[in-house]
């Protein structure tokens, strides 16, 4: 049961995606209840150790050596993870046009695997690997096999799992690890196809996600802080348009004083109900 306020917010949103399409973007958030850790906490701060940076990724190999090795042991749990109902209330809403497009920061492919199409990746996709020597893309599963078969020491070592597939790996067991090699040129500079922190977004991808909140009548926000300024400039966007800016997430948001309604509440609770709503239109 929602309390009076939750209602009268829902019957808000309702009415505000009534008559013509928004575009959604969605974060971490969307993505926990598939098992799959976030950034931050419900303050927006960081959880855990910082992440490893582009540069650093870059500099040298024993960098690249501790990212690979970690993220071994973390692609399995993100291999397996499933969309959950928000995922697939968003994938039917897109069908039914009810919403005009989806833009995420999540690099799960959850949101394919639910059935959207023609998804805006701000941040990549973890499936996929990019060898930094000669560009050519690679299947993340056939790289997880060459690294299994050349690290079999790693065999069963037990690792917390960290947000976008990464984990709390002792360092110990990292001296040895042997690093993937690009297929096509057998370089060593073999990247997940994701933005790390300190890099930009693509140019083309930037392109496209302000291009759909352009066309969009507004813009909902599920289960993102915003802390990244890759979403948080769309929603400066829309709000320079003069278009409704609207959030479903738990916890403060880098937009909250942008905001023209927002809904505390979990998304895989809410969604269904917001859809059950639209669907009766």
């Amino acid at each position: 049961m929602l309390d009076s306020l939750t209602l009268e917010q829902l019957d808000r949103l309702q009415q505000l995606m009534d008559d013509q399409p928004y575009v959604v973007l969605t974060g971490a958030g969307i993505s926990t209840p598939s098992g799959i850790p976030d950034y931050r906490d419900n303050q927006g701060v960081r959880r855990g150790r910082q992440p490893m940076m582009y540069q650093e990724f870059l500099s040298a190999p024993e960098s690249r050596r501790r990212y690979w090795a970690r993220a071994m042991l973390g692609w399995p749990r993100v291999r397996q993870a499933r969309p959950n109902v928000a995922h697939d209330t968003l994938a039917r809403l897109q069908s039914t046009r009810q919403i005009s497009g989806l833009i995420t920061q999540n690099v799960d492919t959850l949101h394919d695997q639910a059935g959207s199409h023609d998804v805006i990746e701000l941040h990549g996709s973890l499936h996929r690997v990019l060898c930094l020597d000669c560009a050519k893309r690679s299947e993340r599963d056939s790289i997880q096999q060459q690294m299994e078969a050349q690290n079999p020491y790693l065999a069963g070592v037990d690792a917390v799992q960290a947000p976008d597939g990464d984990t709390l790996l002792d360092a110990a067991f990292e001296a040895r690890f042997q690093v993937p090699r690009c297929p096509y040129c057998a370089g060593e500079r073999m990247k997940p196809d994701v933005v790390f922190f300190g890099e930009n977004v693509a140019q083309e991808t930037a392109a496209k996600a302000m291009a759909a909140v352009e066309k969009a009548a507004g813009l909902l926000v599920v289960g993102s802080s915003l802390m990244a300024y890759s979403a948080f400039r769309l929603c400066r966007a829309v709000v320079d348009q003069g278009k409704p800016l609207l959030a479903i997430n738990l916890g403060k948001t880098r937009a909250d004083d942008l905001l023209d309604l927002k809904i505390e509440m979990s998304c895989e609770q809410l969604l269904p109900l917001l859809a059950q709503r639209l669907s009766h239109l």
